[in-house]
């Protein structure tokens, strides 16, 4: 009988640089649950079977909010940039040389499921680059330069952008060389990815993965957590190593 087809690596960038200036507080230190969001986003990567290792793009502030969590994975840290796409270059500097997949996650989506996580990484490794996103299910407008309806638009084939973003590492790679070398600012690595003429395979995300930017982001954060049932946190493992 065959060996089984081994998958590849797939290492998670986590991004938690920003200011949280919209906020007026730190948004991944607020609890969620229990704890701070931005454990409770380590922890879906940590329980997810594809995630091998996790880098923790973020000041030395964030990573204090893990103290005291055991990792069952290699989870390690480095600074940010001054842009997302700095800080996600940051973190493609700090993978280990053996890793071929890398998927791209928000610090501050802890809704995100670790089948939802699996999902993208499976069709990262079909397709080279998979994000997870969500069919637009509310009617569209464009409006004028006032503000004034001006005519509706088609919500067809219309999707809203999550993460995580999974492509193949010498993929994203090349699209942020590109985009450095054009001066261009992308807001996402689907963005980055488009810009050298790839094609993003849309995974639908199966659970809430709200992005915390408000306080009612939080609030709501919070509502969905408590009727789902809090998330059991990892309570085994290798001890938190140092950043």
């Amino acid at each position: 009988m065959p060996a089984a087809r081994q998958q590849p690596s797939c290492t998670a960038i986590v991004v938690a640089a920003g200011s949280s200036r919209r906020m007026g507080f730190d948004k991944l230190a607020s609890p969620l649950g229990g704890v701070p969001v931005l454990r409770r986003t380590l922890e879906a990567f940590l329980a997810a079977d594809s995630i091998a290792a996790v880098v923790l793009v973020g000041p030395q502030e964030r990573w204090e909010l893990l103290a005291g969590m055991d990792f069952l994975k290699p989870v390690t840290r480095v600074d940010g940039g001054a842009q997302r796409q700095d800080s996600v270059a940051r973190g493609l500097e700090a993978l280990d040389p053996a890793c071929l997949i890398v998927a791209v996650h928000d610090g501050a989506r802890p809704l995100v499921s670790p089948e939802d996580i699996d999902h993208c990484v499976a069709a990262a490794i079909e397709h080279r680059a998979a994000a997870l996103a969500r069919r637009v299910a509310e009617t569209i407008k464009r409006s004028d330069a006032e503000g004034f309806c001006e005519e509706a638009v088609s919500r067809e084939n219309l999707w809203c952008m999550e993460t995580p973003q999974v492509f193949e590492v010498s993929l994203l790679r090349e699209a942020y060389a590109a985009v450095h070398a054009c001066g261009l600012v992308v807001t996402d690595e689907a963005s980055a990815a488009q810009a050298i003429g790839a094609r993003v395979k849309f995974i639908e995300s199966r659970h809430p993965n709200l992005k915390i930017t408000t306080p009612a982001d939080l609030a709501l954060a919070e509502a969905l957590t408590r009727s789902a049932g809090v998330r059991v946190s990892v309570e085994q493992g290798a001890t938190c190593p140092p950043p």
